[in-house]
């Protein structure tokens, strides 16, 4: 199967066909150029899109802890590699398949040109013998007609008794002349007859085959280098699919790696205050007048205690300031500002926070040994060997480095100091704690026949029973001060720099003339005459509720 044999007159077809062939091949790199400038921006997009959404930190305490948002970064960062890999393959397209096929184009264009040239010159020779060829015919048709009628003229002449013998001579010898002229235009017309039937012979059976056979050489190498290019556009793609594989299925481990339970601990340390619940509500006894004026004068049984809450002044001045799901308790955002030793913050973060300086203390603890050791070889070395230094110029780097290192073991012990101070109070408070929980109401007082108060139990401070009056969190203090309804003692230190608070001193034994109302702050006055809110988990209370007995609680 040949274009020679079979398209021996489709010369311009061919033309055609080849120059499509050239434009297909074009078009082919214009689609190749399109994607991958896709795959460019694709992957651009992508890059930029991660860089949106992955962290931007400033501190470690904005670096993520939930095994989600790792998860979701580590996923960002498999995106990113994907967007490399996608540069990999437009990297890869454009030089394997769209700068080949440009290079290839030019190629092809060339010796395009050069077979339809040589196609064009075998046909314009082969025109050219046949005008030859054509011009002979004629002028041997010519010539043989102008012999013709030479001797018709002759003939008629010599027929012609009225001819004169010259007429017949003059005539005969251009009879003799035209038909010598007529045989050399035969014979120069057999000549170019030959010469153009070999010359179209050569043109069709070797020539135009020869050529066409390039053009279809030219023709199969343009198809099997298309054949070449789409599998090398198949084949960028494939070499990247390992490690697009390895991105999707690092994808895959970070979701798997989704710790809800975790993340759950995780909120409970981040957040966990070390405070304990409010308390329960106390029992406040509003009969206790109604049995002071029926034992006057009489002795009597007392009476059993009757459980009765007040709803419109207990329980409606209470709604509204419990906490979890209602109001914030104040206490919650009157913190004071930040100190050294993170006092200002709950127990649970306090600890949180100096285990952490603790810890970043020590590192920087360990690298100043580290230095301090490497100094001390490098001078035992410069002591054995004086040429390769001058052991005294460490000396002031050594001085510093053991400077250093004294200075965080201070700052470490201090730090240490405080943190156990936060264990050990945490932990007496828990014990505490758990002791009134197992004992809610503990008595502290008796009651004479006649329903007075007669005795305290508790040796700190002797405090007569007084009537209980309830005020709001954010009711002014009155000018009359308030009756005392019991004393606490603190058990943790309170700077009280915010206003309405009352400082104290861890050990300090204060007056209770308000209770807590469930938003966690006890009212109290301090015996110089001070009055403020205290926080009510870091006092023990003990509350004289009737003439029979009292309240304690922590």
């Amino acid at each position: 199967m040949s274009w020679g044999s079979e398209l021996w007159d489709q010369f311009d077809n061919l033309e055609k066909h080849t120059q499509w062939g050239i434009d297909f091949l074009e078009r082919f790199a214009k689609f190749v150029k399109e994607r991958i400038e896709i795959e460019q921006s694709y992957a651009k997009q992508i890059r930029t899109l991660v860089k949106k959404y992955y962290p931007k930190r400033s501190s470690k305490d904005e670096e993520p802890r939930f095994t989600s948002c790792l998860a979701f970064f580590s996923i960002l960062n498999e995106l990113n590699d994907y967007a490399g890999q996608r540069e990999v393959v437009a990297e890869e397209v454009g030089h394997r398949v769209f700068g080949e096929l440009m290079r290839y184009s030019q190629d092809l264009k060339a010796d395009r040109k050069t077979h339809l040239q040589d196609g064009r010159k075998a046909q314009q020779y082969l025109d050219m013998c046949w005008k030859h060829m054509d011009n002979s015919k004629k002028k041997f048709e010519r010539e043989c007609k102008e012999a013709e009628k030479a001797q018709q003229t002759y003939e008629r002449l010599d027929n012609d008794s009225n001819t004169t013998k010259a007429d017949v001579d003059k005539a005969k010898q251009q009879l003799n002349m035209r038909t010598h002229l007529a045989d050399e235009s035969k014979n120069d017309y057999a000549a170019q007859l030959q010469n153009f039937n070999g010359e179209q012979h050569k043109h069709f059976y070797i020539v135009i085959p020869q050529i066409y056979k390039h053009l279809q050489e030219m023709d199969e190498r343009r198809t099997i280098k298309l054949s070449e290019c789409y599998k090398g556009f198949a084949d960028a793609e494939r070499k990247v699919v390992p490690i697009v594989s390895k991105c999707f299925d690092g994808m895959v481990h970070a979701a798997k790696s989704v710790d809800e339970r975790k993340d759950s601990q995780i909120v409970i340390e981040t957040f966990k205050s070390g405070f304990d619940p409010p308390g329960d509500f106390p029992f406040e006894d509003y009969s206790q007048h109604i049995y002071r004026a029926v034992s006057d004068g009489t002795i009597s049984t007392p009476k059993p205690d009757v459980v009765r809450i007040d709803s419109k002044n207990t329980v409606g001045k209470a709604k509204g300031k419990l906490w979890l799901f209602g109001k914030k308790p104040k206490w919650s955002f009157k913190m004071g500002p930040a100190s050294e030793d993170f006092s200002h913050l709950p127990p649970e973060q306090r600890r949180k926070r100096l285990q952490q300086r603790i810890d970043e203390l020590s590192r920087e603890q360990q690298k100043e040994i580290d230095q301090k050791d490497a100094l001390i070889k490098m001078k035992d070395v410069y002591e054995k060997n004086p040429q390769m230094g001058d052991p005294v110029s460490l000396q002031p780097k050594l001085v510093e480095t053991m400077g250093n290192i004294d200075r965080l073991r201070m700052e470490i012990n201090k730090n240490e100091g405080w943190l156990a101070e936060v264990e050990g109070k945490t932990v007496s408070r828990g014990d505490r704690r758990h002791s009134s929980d197992v004992n809610h109401l503990v008595a502290q007082g008796r009651e004479s026949p006649e329903g007075s108060y007669t005795e305290d139990t508790n040796p700190e401070i002797p405090i007569q029973p007084q009537a209980h009056i309830h005020n709001d969190f954010d009711d002014e203090f009155d000018d009359d001060p308030l009756p005392a309804i019991g004393h606490c003692k603190a058990i943790y230190p309170f700077d009280g720099q915010n206003d309405g608070t009352l400082a104290m001193k861890e050990g300090d034994v204060l007056y209770i003339i308000e209770e807590d109302k469930g938003d966690g702050w006890t009212r109290a006055r301090k015996q110089s005459g001070e009055e403020g809110y205290v926080p009510t988990s870091y006092v023990q209370i003990t509350l004289e509720i009737n003439s029979k007995g009292a309240v304690t609680y922590i």
